[in-house]
């Protein structure tokens, strides 16, 4: 072999080689380091960054309006509004998005992101490094609970909430905008007048009192939710729930005391020593039928069926997933995934049935199962007390087990 030839067959070999080493690195990087490149190379040209998808509810006019209101606050504000979808390139979470925004402006020391919301994309979440500098965070969230922005439409928003950061005082602003949360029950609007500042739900018809005919109540659409151009992709309300899906009391009773035998004729024909989940099988058993004799309406029983599923899954030795959370009569869940209720900042990891799922994911609302607060209104069962209802303390499995729920509560009863 000449030596132009061994020189020629060098080079090549190097070439694969590093082809070979280098090809594997941009797999592992996914499709997110290419999205989050994409939105900060735009962000060192324009301070922000509009989705295709919201190009009509911020067109460039207004995207020019927001840069240039961005920079007379003077302040390392960056915007991003992008839709998020659970499996994208950031997993649906706009989390994710301020930490890829964050690692790739390395050499900006102060950083003020503002995002659409990854949970609910009517909404804003603020960002900001070094954290609490600025309060944007809290800035960010008060913008959502104004009067002023009640019927605001993104542009608007995101400007609102710009001001709030320049102004420094977004704790402050946030503190007034929850404190009108926690008044707000106090006072029940009239039907069709727009609530404070939360969700109003509404009776459909009044509920029999012997037949306890029907689980579903329509939800209103909250006032404060935001105007979108028909042609911007949809969003989900912080706390917008369809009507349930309806639900006869005496054959879900039925349903109930049939689940409840069922567990008890397995778990008596389950052998001791080859069943290990036994003992908490007849626990699961003794709480059912407990519950079922004392039950007052369709969230306890339902709370039946969470306890038996409890139990046939230790008696199989391989728990699943627990009962639907937003709506137990559901079945059976099908994922986790994260949720953050109104009024919360910490983010809830609920376990949700297909359906529901999907409306999550379309940003749709999905159905709920309602109970009755002590003030006589019906509302999403999670939002009553935990210390009140069983249920909404454990989720139906969601947050804890439903027979350590019931065990507890047996026990400060007691």
């Amino acid at each position: 072999m000449s030596t132009d030839v061994k020189r020629l067959v060098t080079v090549l070999a190097a070439l694969l080689l590093a082809a070979l080493t280098t090809a594997p690195a941009r797999a592992a990087d996914g499709d997110a380091p290419s999205a989050g490149q994409r939105i900060t190379e735009a962000l060192r040209t324009s301070p922000v960054y509009v989705d295709e998808a919201y190009a009509d509810a911020v067109p460039p006019s207004r995207q020019r309006q927001l840069a240039e209101r961005i920079r007379r606050t003077g302040l390392p504000i960056k915007v991003v509004l992008t839709p998020f979808t659970k499996g994208d390139a950031f997993d649906g979470d706009s989390d994710v998005l301020a930490g890829i925004v964050r690692d790739r402006i390395p050499d900006q020391r102060e950083l003020i992101l503002i995002t659409t919301d990854g949970d609910f994309p009517d909404s804003l979440k603020g960002y900001e490094w070094p954290a609490g500098t600025h309060q944007a965070r809290d800035a960010v969230t008060a913008a959502g609970f104004l009067d002023e922005t009640r019927d605001a439409g993104l542009a608007d928003l995101t400007a609102k909430a710009v001001d709030l950061v320049a102004e420094g005082k977004g704790t402050q602003r946030y503190d007034e905008a929850m404190k009108d949360l926690d008044d707000a029950p106090a006072r029940k609007p009239e039907p069709g007048e727009p609530g404070d500042s939360r969700w109003w739900l509404w009776p459909l018809a009044a509920v029999p009192a012997l037949a306890l005919a029907a689980l579903a109540t329509r939800a209103l659409v909250r006032s404060r939710s935001r105007s979108r151009s028909r042609k911007a992709t949809p969003a989900v309300p912080q706390l917008v729930f369809t009507t349930a899906r309806a639900a006869d009391g005496a054959e879900l009773r039925r349903r109930a005391e049939a689940e409840v035998l069922a567990l008890g004729e397995a778990a008596q024909a389950a052998g001791v020593s080859t069943t290990p989940g036994l003992q908490h099988a007849l626990d699961a058993y003794a709480a059912a039928g407990r519950v079922l004799d004392e039950a007052r309406g369709v969230p306890d029983l339902a709370g039946v069926l969470a306890l038996a599923q409890e139990g046939r899954d230790a008696l199989a030795g391989s728990p699943g997933l627990p009962l639907c959370f937003f709506n137990p009569l559901h079945g059976r869940s099908a994922l986790r995934t994260g949720w953050r209720p109104l009024g919360r900042r910490d983010r809830l990891d609920v376990a949700v049935c297909q359906d529901c799922a999907d409306a999550l994911r379309d940003r749709r609302a999905p159905e709920v199962l309602t109970d009755r607060a002590g003030d006589g209104r019906t509302v999403p069962y999670f939002e009553l007390p935990a210390g009140r209802s069983v249920w909404s303390a454990t989720g139906y499995g969601s947050l804890a087990s439903p027979l350590h729920g019931f065990n507890s509560r047996s026990t400060k009863a007691d």
